[in-house]
Order: structure tokens, then sequence, then C-alpha cells
């Protein structure tokens, strides 16, 4: 169904051509999988150290924000690229958030200081992998985001794209037979190219060299 407001042809439908390239494929993907990843990250470090977080609304925000991710890679995966720019932002703030947090994890391995679920040196080594994921994050998003997911053209219904060489045969052969059975479009071309044969067969063999128009065989 083409969205509100947009008017499609009688016989097209609207596609979306940059979707259906390899390439824009890996990238979908890519970028949920990252998605996915970042938020695993955030709730194994949330939950492991919870009960060492500087405030219980740290640990809910950080929740929420790898429900985002869940939530914008659920979008990805159904070509929405309007959140891809939103992940990049997201993404460069914890980067910030990581590098802060990632040394505090650390200044807690010390005799004498309780643990959390998870050892701290645990807890910051994780933290710091959080810092290239993002990273990767905002550059696989940003080549989805130019790679314009949302680019709609007309087809004729069927699946063949405009202005290719079977898609303008059909719409001539279907204004010339008044139908689209590919059976009778070729029984059209077949009686055609008979037609022309025979034209030409009886144009050459006529016999009459004086009006000019015929050309030797001898060429």
């Amino acid at each position: 169904m083409p969205p509100p407001g947009v008017k499609v042809r009688e016989g097209y439908e609207l596609w979306h051509p940059n979707q259906e390239k390899a390439a824009s494929k890996t990238t979908k993907a890519i970028v949920a999988i990252v998605l996915l990843v970042s938020a695993a990250l955030l709730v194994i470090i949330t939950l492991g150290g919870w009960e060492k977080l500087q405030s219980t609304s740290v640990g809910v925000l950080t929740i929420v924000w790898a429900g985002i991710y869940v939530l914008f890679a659920l979008l990805v995966l159904n070509w929405k690229r309007g959140v891809l720019p939103v992940a990049s932002a997201m993404a460069i703030l914890m980067v910030i958030f990581a590098a802060v947090a990632a040394g505090g994890w650390f200044a807690r391995d010390k005799d004498g200081l309780n643990s959390p679920a998870l050892p701290e040196e645990l807890l910051g080594l994780l933290t710091i992998i959080v810092i290239p994921v993002q990273i990767l994050l905002i550059a696989v998003a940003m080549v989805g985001f130019n790679q314009a997911w949302n680019v709609e053209e007309e087809r004729p219904i069927g699946g063949r794209p405009p202005g290719g060489g079977a898609g303008v045969r059909d719409t001539t052969d279907t204004a010339v037979t008044g139908t689209d059975d590919p059976a009778v479009r070729r029984d059209a071309d077949e009686e055609d190219t008979e037609a022309i044969r025979r034209t030409r067969v009886r144009h050459d063999d006529d016999g009459d060299w004086a009006d000019g128009t015929q050309t030797s065989p001898a060429i």
C-alpha cells in the first residue's frame, strides 16, 4: 500500500530500489546486530554492578537505554532509516559515559571493598568494550543512512523495475494485444515476425529491378 497522499499510476506499484541491494541488506543486518550487542552489554553491566551503582536512577536509565537500542534494532530490520541518526547520537553519549565509568570500576578493585554480583575487573572490561562497539554503531548507522533506504520509485505491478528492456516490451505488447497473458503476447510476436518475413520475401521476389528500390543479391 502506498503512503497516505501518494498516488500511484494504475498498473504500477511503489518499491524501494535501494532496499533490494546486497550492500543495504548487509548494512541493515550489521546495524541491528550492533544495537542488540550494545543493549546486551548495558544490561549485563547494569545488573552485574547494580549494588554498587551511584544511584538507582542511573541503573534504571541504563536499562531504558538498552530497551531503546532493542526497539531501534527492530525498526532497522523494518527499514526505518529515521532512527539511524538518533542511534548515532545516543552512541556518542554512551562513549562518553563508558569512558568515565570504566575507571570507576577498576578503582573499586581493592581489598576490603565489597564486590558486586560480577567482579569489578570484568565490569570495567565490559565497560571498555562498550566504547568500540558504540563507535562501530556510529559508523554503520551513518553508512545505512547514506544508502537512502527510503527512496521510492514506481514500477509495473509484477516486480519489473521501470526503464528496463523487459518492462518496456511488456507495456508495448499489452497495448497492442490488450492483455497481459505471456502466451498471447508470444503468439502475437510470432505472427508479427512471420508477417514481416512474408513481406520481405514477396518484395524480393517481385523481380522488378527497374524501380531502383531493390538491392542486388550480389551485394
